[in-house]
């Protein structure tokens, strides 16, 4: 007797949410698409980058459910943050999907010294994660907030800068190998005058450098041309921003402050303080530098800062604290950096107190930009 219903089972809910999850890498992409109608999650293998085809399995999952019965599809979707950015968070979320990013760095995985590893367990962990999270299990791994195409362009600026300041760093230490290897010692390539000094240089025969020095310094010269227009450009947007650019408005106020010029505002700004923060902690813990204890059982120590956060940001902040302390001698955190270094000649003390004054520093910064609040016996410039 087959005693199998003919009829649709009946809906309990109106609402129903489509889970899929999506692995992405360079040779293809696998998604996980779990919903009511199907007991386990299905799988599906596209080509890189086929948005359109990850969407059209959306969909037809989608129809499903509301032939179904269901008057109102939820899409929740789920990706990793890495090399292909944010590109498709905003795909789905201009197609009606609720996307989230993951940080991938806050993914629980299986500490045993061989585990398993495959894009199939990859994406089912990231199906069994977003659907845990949409449900409010925090715990499992934590989203990124996700930057607006103008903030991510805004960033440029200020990486591009870095980037020609580290290949400057490389062109100038080459250019002193070369040198080297003729004889020549003490020439500094990044000297306005470096074209009369080289012209004045001799190797130990008498005679002047060999001519591809040349070449080398014109490349120098390249990147000091495109370093100088960043800045200029730079400097007049700034100029140009007008009163409701919450963020130029925030470049303004640090630079109001000694010891924090464009550069500190800009990293500071573009990489940190465009978004909103719940609490000082999550400032500390957005740059990598709150704290890491180790408590279990007898054992209690601390193992340093986290690092888990936005690197550019914690090095700048640390580079600034070095500055604070200079150019801010009355400031009640230069007075707290200095009660606890005492009479120290430890360099290896001196370094841990920066990095605690940079996380101090950092959210008495956050606290300036979003309620004027200045650092207690810090000074403004003149």
């Amino acid at each position: 007797m087959d005693n199998r219903k003919d009829t649709a089972p009946a809906v309990v809910r109106d609402v129903a949410t489509v889970y899929v999850a999506i692995e992405l890498s360079m040779k293809s992409w696998l998604v996980a698409l779990q919903s009511p109608r199907q007991e386990q999650a299905s799988r599906h293998k596209l080509g890189p980058g086929d948005a359109r085809g990850l969407w059209a399995a959306i969909e037809r999952e989608r129809s499903a459910l509301l032939r179904s019965g269901h008057s109102e599809v939820r899409v929740v979707t789920c990706y990793e943050a890495g090399r292909d950015g944010f590109w498709l968070h905003r795909f789905l979320v201009a197609q009606g999907a609720e996307s989230q990013v993951v940080d991938p760095g806050s993914v629980l995985v299986n500490r045993r010294g061989r585990r398993a590893k495959s894009d199939r367990l990859d994406v089912e962990g990231l199906l069994r994660l977003v659907i845990r999270h949409d449900a409010g299990d925090r715990h499992l791994g934590r989203m990124v907030v996700v930057p607006s195409v103008a903030q991510e362009d805004a960033r440029r600026p200020t990486r591009e800068r870095q980037r020609l300041l580290s290949e400057r760093t490389a062109h100038s230490n080459r250019i002193k190998g070369l040198l080297a290897t003729q004889g020549i010692y003490g020439y500094q390539p990044l000297r306005a005058d470096r074209r009369v000094r080289l012209a004045a240089l001799r190797r130990a025969d008498g005679e002047p450098p060999a001519p591809a020095l040349q070449v080398e310094l014109e490349r120098l010269e390249v990147i000091d041309a495109q370093v100088a227009a960043l800045e200029k450009a730079r400097r007049t947007a700034l100029a140009g921003a007008g009163a409701d650019d919450r963020e130029a408005q925030a470049m303004r106020l640090l630079m109001r402050l000694k010891s924090i010029a464009i550069e500190f505002a800009s990293v500071l700004t573009r990489e940190v303080f465009y978004r909103d923060f719940a609490n000082r902690r999550a400032v500390g813990s957005f740059v990598g530098l709150a704290p890491s204890p180790f408590k279990s059982g007898a054992v209690d120590h601390e193992q340093g800062i986290g690092k888990a956060g936005n690197r550019r940001a914690r090095s700048t902040m640390i580079e600034l604290a070095w500055q604070w302390v200079r150019l801010q001698p009355h400031s009640d955190l230069t007075a707290w950096f200095k009660a606890r270094l005492g009479d120290s000649r430890s360099g290896r003390k001196k370094r841990q107190l920066i990095v605690a004054l940079a996380r101090r520093l950092l959210v008495a910064l956050w606290r300036y930009v979003t309620t004027g609040v200045i650092p207690a016996g810090a000074q403004l410039k003149g």
